[in-house]
């Protein structure tokens, strides 16, 4: 099987230097990994983590996507609903919950699961290699495509004006799609000057329609700054390993400063904090599993959660969240578990250079 060129990093930085990218520093092939082999992903962005390292275009008259006022990601009252939506800059609506769909090679019966218990939601990527999947599922569902939000991403290998103008055209012609509900830079990793151009053709994307919001993801406040500086269109959106051992909270407020909603990948920690002592006595008092109580502390924070399982029940669970509320001192309580950039579970590259 071919492999296709990839790098995370990208080898291209912006710095100017030719002794390799980070990357390849840390012992990363510059190649994309077979599907076979992803499993090895996780464990070497992990050791990533350790280094030393809009005004958008006018939104569509489609009635599905009405427009909405520009809002900033503040925590949000109650009462919340599977059908709950957040304005974005863009005038569109996204739906408060979504499902990831992060290392699942068939994301149908996830997909299936989620659509059946209300999700409208689902969150995809280029890297991922399961766009296919995902398009294919939402043909199959017979949910007509405006009632339905649609994300991918283009990882900072394909980063650069040309280069991420493809990726966009790859990931439509992989859905089967016209158009995209979000996009976003996957990460910040290629470098200032690629991260900018990469930017630029999103908003050229994004004027052309093919593209209704466009966003950012593991970018931190520098990051964003950079596009301020460079006179181009905020972010509408800002997706981020987000939990209560991980608040990111220079990133939130900066985002809840500048109108750019922030989603929150890795919500439940992958378990590694379901035996906790604070959440386990929420999760007591409410009689409710640790992932549902990890998925309502971030809604209540007014966040879009994302949340990740390729078991269709497991999917249907953590969408049973709209019974019970969380008190202020229970939030207070999770809040008080952060543990900043050390609580983070994943490769978190939010102050790449």
């Amino acid at each position: 099987m071919l492999m296709r060129t990839w790098g995370l990093l990208g080898s291209g930085s912006g710095s100017g230097s030719g002794s390799g990218s980070p990357l390849q520093l840390l012992g990363f092939s510059l190649r994309r990994p077979l599907r076979s082999s992803r499993v090895c992903i996780k464990h070497r962005l992990d050791i990533l983590r350790s280094s030393p390292f809009s005004s958008s275009s006018p939104p569509s008259t489609d009635p599905s996507h009405p427009a909405r006022p520009r809002t900033m990601s503040a925590p949000t009252p109650s009462p919340l609903s599977l059908a709950s939506s957040i304005p974005l800059s863009s005038g569109y609506p996204m739906p408060r919950l979504g499902l990831g769909v992060y290392l699942n090679d068939d994301p149908a019966p996830a997909c299936a699961a989620a659509f059946a218990a209300g999700y409208r939601h689902v969150d995809s990527a280029l890297f991922y290699h399961n766009e296919a999947g995902v398009g294919q599922a939402v043909r199959e569902s017979g949910i007509p495509r405006a009632e339905l939000f649609i994300t991918s991403k283009v990882y900072s290998g394909r980063h650069g004006y040309e280069e991420a103008k493809e990726a966009v055209e790859e990931s439509l012609a992989n859905f089967g799609f016209n158009y995209l509900d979000l996009y976003l830079i996957h990460d910040p990793l290629s470098g200032k000057h690629r991260r900018l151009e990469t930017w630029r053709a999103l908003v050229e994307k994004q004027k052309e329609g093919k593209l209704r919001t466009i966003g950012v993801s593991n970018y931190g406040p520098r990051h964003l700054e950079e596009i301020r500086a460079a006179g181009l269109p905020t972010p509408a959106v800002n997706q981020l390993e987000l939990h209560p051992w991980c608040q990111q909270k220079p990133i939130v407020e900066y985002c809840n400063a500048h109108g750019i909603v922030v989603e929150a990948y890795t919500p439940l920690t992958r378990g590694k904090h379901f035996t906790d002592p604070v959440l386990a006595g929420i999760c007591k008092a409410h009689n409710k599993l640790p992932a549902q109580v990890l998925i309502r502390w971030s809604l209540q924070h007014g966040f879009v959660p994302l949340p990740k399982s390729a078991d269709p029940e497991r999917v249907k669970a953590n969408a049973q969240l709209y019974d019970f509320e969380l008190t202020a001192e229970e939030m207070t309580a999770l809040d008080g578990c952060d543990g900043g950039e050390e609580g983070a579970l994943t490769w978190n590259p939010v102050n790449a250079p």
